[in-house]
């Protein structure tokens, strides 16, 4: 169907040796299907020589965790109005028909681009999933209600290897609006991210693992390149006295600090916790030396 919107793409910039690390990759969020990070990490994967669908709802669905039903006809305009009232349950941009909406929630978007989106494009199922960047971190106990979160679940449930990226900063913005510092400098985080984990091979991520990903603030004079940022291995919770022990990593004596504490503190920091998608809580210490060996090229203390 023909929205009134068109999409602001950049050219394609995949580099030979870029190419054989490409993958297929299906994108939403929970801040809307017309908000400016997924258009942005979207040119990002893509400029990485990624092979990308994008299926997200079709209005702001912020903090409804894993909320799934059947969508609906539209009663009311798409979000920033980027489709009518009365548009169908589900439909695409005609500008770029990757870019699909679908009319419920992160996790009903999530499945909708594994099962139905996907296979309009690519040969074989998805290789990675990734939710966000959501306005807004998802730290600590955020994680079990937010949508960015759920539909990086989702997919990991459904087998595909999924990753929740959320961002400190940031409004919601129309795609069609300048690209924000903080929003180019979150998807080439991301795409940083998503490189380095497919460069090990395969399996990308444990079975019903996912990565919860919180980016610092884009602010001040240091923090406004993706290059002012350093990776650290986190947990989502601080652990119980007698809970076992993490990965060892920096001699941090079998404990990974908080991804609350890392994003929040002094300096340019992104969080990478390793959770398991059945209860959104922190994994085993032998998925996080999984991810830890995918990483450590650009993880530090």
């Amino acid at each position: 169907m023909q929205f009134r919107l068109a999409l602001c793409l950049l050219p394609l910039a995949a580099q030979a040796a870029q190419a054989a690390q490409a993958a297929r990759i299906v994108s939403s969020n929970d801040d809307g299907w017309a908000e400016k990070n997924l258009h942005t990490i979207y040119d990002a994967l893509t400029s990485s020589g990624h092979d990308v669908v994008v299926s997200a709802p079709a209005q702001d669905k912020s903090g409804t965790g894993s909320s799934d039903e059947a969508p609906t006809k539209l009663t009311r305009p798409c979000e920033f109005n980027s489709c009518p009232a009365g548009s169908p349950p589900t439909g695409y941009d005609a500008n770029n028909p990757r870019f699909f909406y679908v009319n419920s929630f992160p996790v009903t978007s999530m499945r909708y681009g594994i099962q139905t989106v996907a296979p309009k494009f690519f040969s074989s199922p998805p290789e990675l999933a990734v939710a966000g960047p959501n306005v807004g971190a998802n730290l600590g106990r955020t994680v079990q209600i937010s949508g960015t979160v759920g539909a990086a679940t989702e997919a990991a449930l459904e087998g595909i290897p999924a990753i929740a990226f959320s961002g400190s900063v940031g409004r919601a913005t129309p795609f069609w609006d300048a690209t924000p510092t903080y929003s180019q400098v979150y998807a080439q985080l991301s795409a940083q991210i998503v490189d380095t984990l497919l460069q090990g091979g395969k399996p990308v991520l444990p079975n019903g693992i996912f990565l919860n990903v919180n980016f610092g603030a884009v602010s001040g004079s240091e923090c406004t390149r993706a290059s002012d940022f350093s990776f650290v291995l986190t947990r989502i919770l601080d652990a119980s006295w007698n809970a076992p022990a993490d990965v060892e990593i920096c001699d941090n004596g079998g404990r990974l600090p908080t991804e609350t504490d890392v994003v929040r503190s002094d300096g340019c920091y992104v969080s990478i916790s390793v959770a398991t998608a059945r209860d959104k809580r922190d994994a085993s210490a032998s998925a996080q030396q999984f991810v830890l060996n995918k990483l450590a090229s650009i993880l530090s203390c």
